[in-house]
């Protein structure tokens, strides 16, 4: 039996924030991390993040694993490597769950758990997600150099991709049978710039070449589409917290001070949020984490 504190589910940017405010606070806390970062494929596609104030152009590899070794400088601070499993609350109010032989007992929870995205299946798309095809213009739009930008439709969410983008560039949304947008739409796309491509891709092939079934190539810059996300573990449902959903997937409902609807559970980073990025995950996981503490007092 390993007891702590404070439980960190989620070793990636938001619970590595939130674990931070709670060293500072001289409060024993333990991390557990599957080492299943979002935004790995970035990482291997030797790629960088962006618009996280002064980690601007870092590999996102290398702002977790920096972060890391700052929290692991804290002596009340503890690591773990694997995955939380079958969390449940006892009757004494105190939380348990199980990481691989182990079983862990917190008083107070952060669930840091990420999500898992569900791409559209187009032929070479998965092979490019995190080189040439992103989810997030704010994260990625700016390196396209202001050209020609593809909006690969997943669903209608495609046109919120297809108003913004060209602020980054010259945007094609290429609709491929995945939902129809009306009149209005349509009327709003021509007033934005952004171009309707109806025919269905066939694959994508190059840095971000889309073929299409009429036997036309157009190239892009780079790619946009709208993943489906699904929180990536199990153990919010497992407690009893509230889902709650939003344009891309289900997430953990919070409050303002990102306490889930399970008292002395906390939530913080994509899992707890419709969308996210580095710096909005930082931002979560340090109110998380001073909520738990402050938990404790008040």
């Amino acid at each position: 039996m390993v007891k702590t504190e404070f439980a960190v589910i989620g070793g990636s940017y938001a619970g590595l924030s939130a674990a931070l405010q709670l060293a500072r606070a001289r409060r024993h806390v333990l991390v557990v991390d599957a080492g299943l970062r979002r935004n790995r494929f970035v990482d291997e596609a030797e790629g960088t993040s962006h618009g996280f104030l002064s980690r601007d152009g870092m590999a996102p590899g290398a702002i977790a694993a920096e972060a890391r070794r700052q929290l692991l400088g804290y002596p009340t601070v503890r690591w773990m490597d694997g995955m939380a499993e079958d969390a449940r609350q006892g009757d004494d109010g105190r939380f348990a769950f199980r990481v691989g032989e182990h079983t862990v007992e917190a008083a107070r929870l952060v669930l840091a758990i990420g999500v898992r995205d569900e791409l559209p299946t187009v032929s070479g798309l998965a092979e490019r997600w995190g080189r040439s095809i992103f989810h997030c213009p704010y994260c990625h739009g700016y390196e396209l150099e202001a050209g020609p930008i593809g909006i690969i439709a997943a669903s209608e969410v495609a046109q919120h991709h297809a108003i913004m983008l060209p602020d980054w560039g010259k945007p094609t949304l290429f609709l491929n049978e995945a939902y129809r947008p009306s009149d209005e739409d349509l009327a709003t796309f021509a007033r934005r710039g952004t171009q309707v491509e109806a025919a269905r891709i066939v694959r994508i092939e190059g840095v971000a070449d889309v073929v299409l079934d009429d036997g036309r190539t157009l190239s892009m810059n780079g790619l946009f589409t709208q993943p489906r996300s699904h929180v990536a573990s199990p153990v919010a449902a497992q407690l009893g917290c509230a889902l709650g959903q939003g344009p891309m997937g289900a997430f953990i409902r919070v409050d303002a001070m990102q306490q889930t609807s399970i008292p002395n559970v906390f939530a913080c980073g994509d899992a707890a949020r419709a969308a996210g990025s580095v710096a909005l995950a930082v931002s979560d996981g340090a109110m998380a984490g001073v909520a738990a503490h402050r938990s404790t007092m008040f």
